[in-house]
């Protein structure tokens, strides 16, 4: 049977895992954690922790991905897509992303490049995604003539109820208070990398306040969130208020 598409696009240490976690707990819906994941990999070289597993653990061909995406089906009434927005390079077709619902998750670039130091060494403004958030969005803006769904990260967090309430009716679709809470531990539609990444959120069983204090950033630090933010307040114009 054909389902619903739900493209959730963020960058890393976004909360996304989080996101899909709570979408995992609808009773309608199935979940995909970062189908492009291993195409990125070995297209661009990117030297990630677990990348020979990534790559043997998913299809490399982005054409099949892509199809896939759009076709893929199962007996679910919602395909919800977890997608890292820095894994959509320009070598690949994404004309695709045209025929799926499209959301934008957004974080401050000050949480996120603290958050991704703790995971990657010597990474860029490229790695943290929010370039390429931007340009996705400008693009499916652009094609559909209005500005797709954007939710903030820590919003949804620190008011998760009123803001899944208010993501499923951008969405169309129905909020479920299942939402709000998952199992602990690792989920089975997890990648494998959720072993290296997803240790923090496999310690969890809801959404958390995200109020903690952030250290002092280091001047390569502040130079990466001074480059990002113009791209993240770009978007969070768009953001949706509850």
């Amino acid at each position: 049977m054909g389902n619903r598409k739900i493209a959730m696009w963020s960058g890393p240490r976004n909360m996304s895992t989080v996101l899909m976690r709570s979408f995992s707990s609808r009773p309608d819906c199935k979940v995909v954690d970062e189908p492009f994941y291993a195409a990125y990999l070995l297209a661009t070289g990117a030297k990630h922790p677990l990348r020979d597993s990534i790559i043997e653990s998913q299809s490399t061909n982005a054409k099949i991905i892509s199809k896939e995406c759009i076709e893929g089906n199962s007996s679910k009434k919602i395909e919800y897509q977890k997608h890292m927005t820095h894994h959509m390079i320009k070598a690949f077709d994404r004309s695709f992303i045209y025929k799926l619902s499209n959301v934008f998750l957004i974080r401050s670039p000050e949480k996120v490049v603290k958050s991704l130091g703790l995971k990657l060494q010597n990474y860029q403004l490229k790695d943290t995604g929010f370039p390429q958030q931007l340009e996705l969005f400008q693009m499916i803006a652009d094609k559909q003539g209005f500005a797709p769904p954007v939710i903030n990260a820590d919003d949804l967090c620190n008011h998760p109820k009123n803001g899944l309430k208010a993501l499923c009716i951008s969405l169309g679709i129905e909020y479920f208070e299942s939402m709000l809470r998952w199992s602990k531990g690792p989920h089975e539609n997890d990648g494998v990398w959720g072993q290296y990444w997803y240790r923090s959120v496999n310690e969890s069983t809801g959404f958390e306040k995200k109020n903690k204090k952030i250290l002092p950033s280091t001047s390569a630090e502040k130079k990466l969130i001074e480059k990002a933010t113009p791209s993240y307040e770009t978007i969070s114009n768009y953001k949706i208020s509850f």
